[in-house]
């Protein structure tokens, strides 16, 4: 994408955030013999900086993959040349799920990933990007600008030699793919599912076993038996990989991720190294990612959850209100637990769930009436 294209567009007030940043001065060629113009002296330029950006995801990977790819040119193209982001797929540079070492260590200077990977560091950085039964995207978006929650996403994430940004979202995920039905809470006990962060800390309450599982190997550990269910994204992610092929139960909403956010990721002292614009110019990739991903997941997964359904015989199914009592009850329990595990996590605990109460006072009377409303009226 060219430069001046992503600064006339509107995604987040891209557009008016960066107008100051000032385009570089062009140079006049001669078109005969392609010298340069003495009325326009050649302008000194520098060799760009080389950024190495590892991701969590796939290479090409519809959605979180591509979004990746277009943050690392949307940067270049910002930045006016001076910085070249060379992207990692999972894999490539670094095992996946070790991004962060990576950055933190210096081996690499930013990542894109989801922050509840690195509970396993505090478990803090979970409310970053997805609490069960919490927030959904936009919330959550209004509790880190508007809000204290990037302050804490700083202040957590400055202790590991990192500085973080929202960098994209696939919104209100699906709560999974399984092999046989869920028709009670008995059916979780002894389960072995796929989900990260603190989701997986919820299905560990209530009896199963949670593994965290790169994407590229779940469908192999679905249909070897090494899982019975799966969690991915939503049905545009899910129908990539062929999971239907293997569960033919997709359950849905998920309590997990009501609107994951993905992020970026810096290396603090290159951060700190980077010119008022090159950092403006992160900022910017950033904000595009947000608004992107948001609308791209929305509409490709209404298209691809009528494709799972009409052309793959794909069994939708909810859960039941006495297992959705029962799953957010193990969650509230997991939550304190969390909570009090540190000082810093508590802060963050008591930060989000104000803001979730906060939001809920607006969504109980907005979007959640309005959706109901509209399904009364046969639209």
């Amino acid at each position: 994408m060219k430069r001046r294209t992503l600064l006339t567009t509107g995604g987040l007030g891209l557009g008016v955030a960066l107008a100051a940043c000032g385009a570089p001065k062009s140079e006049k060629s001669n078109a005969s013999n392609g010298e340069t113009s003495p009325a326009a002296p050649m302008v000194q330029r520098n060799k760009a900086r080389v950024l190495r950006l590892v991701t969590s995801w796939p290479k090409n990977f519809p959605g979180l993959g591509t979004v990746a790819e277009q943050i690392a040119q949307n940067i270049g193209a910002l930045s006016g040349g001076t910085l070249d982001v060379k992207l990692y797929a999972a894999g490539e540079l670094v095992p996946a799920h070790e991004e962060f070492d990576a950055v933190s260590s210096g081996a690499a200077d930013l990542y894109h990933s989801a922050e509840y990977y690195w509970q396993g560091k505090a478990k803090g950085f979970s409310y970053f990007a997805a609490v069960p039964f919490g927030m959904t995207a936009i919330e959550t978006l209004g509790w880190m600008n508007e809000g204290n929650g990037n302050v804490l996403w700083n202040k957590l994430s400055a202790q590991f030699g990192l500085i973080a940004f929202a960098a994209g979202s696939t919104g209100h995920q699906m709560g999974g793919w399984f092999k046989k039905e869920i028709k009670s809470m008995d059916d979780f006990k002894g389960l072995v599912m796929r989900m990260p962060g603190l989701g997986g800390d919820v299905l560990s309450e209530v009896g199963s076993t949670p593994k965290l599982l790169a994407g590229g190997a779940i469908y192999q550990a679905l249909q070897s038996g090494a899982i019975d269910a799966t969690e991915w994204v939503g049905p545009w992610n899910d129908l990539a990989f062929g999971f239907y092929r293997e569960a033919p139960y997709y359950y849905g909403p998920g309590f997990h991720e009501p609107g994951s956010i993905i992020s970026l990721g810096a290396n603090l002292e290159m951060w700190n190294s980077l010119s008022p614009q090159e950092q403006m110019a992160i900022k910017g990739a950033c904000g595009w990612a947000m608004a992107t991903s948001l609308a791209e997941f929305s509409w490709q997964n209404a298209k691809a959850l009528n494709t799972l359904i009409n052309e793959h015989g794909v069994q939708l199914r909810s859960f039941s209100d006495d297992i959705w009592k029962s799953l957010g009850a193990a969650s509230k329990k997991v939550l304190v637990n969390v909570a009090q595990s540190d000082a810093q996590t508590g802060e963050i605990h008591d930060s989000y769930m104000a803001a979730l109460k906060e939001a809920i006072s607006w969504s109980s009377v907005s979007d959640g009436p309005y959706l109901r409303i509209r399904s009364l009226a046969g639209i």
